[in-house]
């Protein structure tokens, strides 16, 4: 009887971390570049140690594993914003210094001057942080140059400041950071920059990507995992109950 509770309630405790996130998912339903992943899978793990050979427990093996279908896109008509087409991610700096990247493309000129997105994460070029000249304009070509122009000499031509870190991410898998941005799975490669694969990369200057998140099937997950833990805590109420009858046959008259 003890094998058949702790096997129900090990696997309500494993539930927790597919509620956390199915939860994220609908947060970030309306959050620009955000991407879905493949994450989480059940399975029999084996309890090493004394005892039965029969002694199994339900585990979940997790695989965040970014999703890079495209989200839905919105055309904004804002010089600084940028949707990354394909499987093309961005480049940025963490606050402890290494390179993530990410689809997030609503970019603005911080007041230290340098180019950075909405959530403060600083946008890399292939030759460091991008410096914008106080004052200038700034458009973006196809391939992801970035150009400076004077707003009060627009006959002059727009000069090239640099041009931003875009790699096609087709052939290589990405994880989920703690910070929400997305790195090379490949342990070698945890806070590094990565080749690009065989498909050229691009943007679009003007536009935005929203999130790939399907609100009506995450919230299909979310009701068929309420059913799931409702039969799980049902489950351990029932063992409780027969081993309470176990007990009382036992007894002496």
């Amino acid at each position: 009887m003890d094998k058949l509770a702790y096997t129900a309630l090990s696997a309500m405790q494993s539930q927790s971390v597919v509620r956390a996130a199915i939860t994220n998912a609908l947060a970030n339903v309306s959050t620009v570049g955000f991407k879905d992943s493949f994450q989480i899978a059940s399975a029999a793990v084996k309890v090493d140690g004394p005892g039965h050979d029969s002694r199994f427990q339900p585990g979940l093996t997790v695989e965040d594993v970014i999703n890079l279908s495209p989200g839905t896109p919105m055309s904004t008509g804002r010089p600084l914003d940028i949707a990354m087409n394909d499987q093309t991610v961005l480049g940025v700096q963490t606050e402890d210094g290494d390179i993530a990247f990410t689809r997030r493309g609503d970019l603005r000129v911080s007041s230290t001057g340098v180019l950075e997105n909405a959530a403060g994460d600083l946008i890399l070029g292939d030759g460091g942080a991008i410096t914008v000249p106080a004052g200038n304009l700034i458009t973006f070509s196809p391939d992801g140059t970035v150009f400076a122009q004077l707003p009060t000499d627009p006959e002059t031509a727009a000069v090239a400041v640099g041009r931003l870190m875009l790699r096609d991410a087709s052939t290589t898998e990405l994880v989920r950071r703690e910070d929400g941005l997305f790195e090379p799975r490949a342990a070698a490669l945890k806070g590094q920059d990565f080749n690009s694969g065989p498909k050229p990369v691009s943007i679009s200057p003007g536009m935005l990507e929203g999130s790939n998140v399907n609100p009506v099937e995450t919230m299909v997950k979310m009701l068929d995992f309420s059913r799931q833990f409702e039969m799980q805590l049902k489950l351990v109420k029932e063992t409780q109950s027969i081993d309470e009858a176990g007990s009382t046959m036992m007894r002496l008259p």
